[in-house]
């Protein structure tokens, strides 16, 4: 009777001890999911967070931050966030929120291209082309401005190769918003963006051609848990020629 309550305590004692270790684990890594790692179960990794990205898996964050994906947070200062807003709301004004786009991606929306800019907005925007683009890559001179009302979204889809190449690079003005891309072929490969009022974001390579980007309706803009408030969003959208050479690098 004593062996067997001798090694009850024991087990008890290695239970105890295999608990605190999860505890451990738990402190050491602040990304795991909590509901998967009780007493007895491995912690579970969440995706790689790297302040304004989260993927389905690190290898695929990998792969497409390779390809060209990526955020620059506070790209813009709030002089030149204001800048350009105002330069740009004369000429959106005068337009009316649609309710659909014609190819049904766009929802409580406006638009314009936009090609003569003031000096000073024009010295923003070559920052944009400077970043965002190899140097001779022939870029369209007309700049396309979208303007999403805090209802509007953005539905998945893959800009056309008919009307831009295989960069984009925009600014956000006015509110955040979270992008989330999705593998066209396999969709449980994801992608989220965090863009943050005046950032830049850039898409090109496999995230331009291999997956659909979308707007997350104001409902539905969450980053890694935590609510990102929509409100009126301008952004402005740079793009190179289709089919120029940079597209075959």
């Amino acid at each position: 009777m004593l062996c067997a309550l001798s090694r009850s305590l024991e087990e008890q004692a290695v239970m105890q001890s295999r608990c605190a270790g999860a505890v451990r684990r738990l402190q050491l890594l602040p990304h795991c999911s909590l509901r998967r790692a009780r007493c007895g179960e491995e912690a579970q990794p969440r995706p790689p967070a790297e302040g304004w990205a989260m993927a389905s898996s690190p290898a695929l964050w990998r792969r497409l931050r390779a390809g060209g994906a990526s955020v620059v947070p506070d790209f813009l200062s709030e002089d030149e966030e204001a800048l350009l807003a105002g330069e740009l709301e004369p000429q959106l004004r005068r337009r009316r929120y649609e309710d659909e786009h014609w190819d049904g991606a766009i929802h409580k929306y406006r638009e314009t291209e936009k090609s003569h800019w003031s000096k000073e907005s024009h010295e923003i925007l070559q920052r944009v082309r400077d970043v965002a683009f190899p140097p001779g890559v022939p870029q369209l001179t007309q700049v396309h401005v979208l303007d999403l009302d805090k209802a509007g979204y953005i539905k998945p889809h893959i800009d056309s190769v008919k009307f831009c190449g295989c960069t984009i690079a925009g600014l956000s003005l006015l509110s955040s918003s979270v992008m989330r891309l999705v593998g066209e072929q396999n969709p449980q490969d994801w992608l989220d963006l965090l863009l943050e009022r005046r950032s830049l974001y850039i898409l090109r390579g496999p995230a331009r051609y291999e997956f659909t980007h979308e707007i997350l309706k104001d409902e539905e803009s969450f980053f890694d848990g935590r609510k990102v408030h929509r409100e009126r969003r301008i952004s402005v959208i740079c793009r190179n020629v289709p089919e120029s050479p940079a597209c075959a690098m």
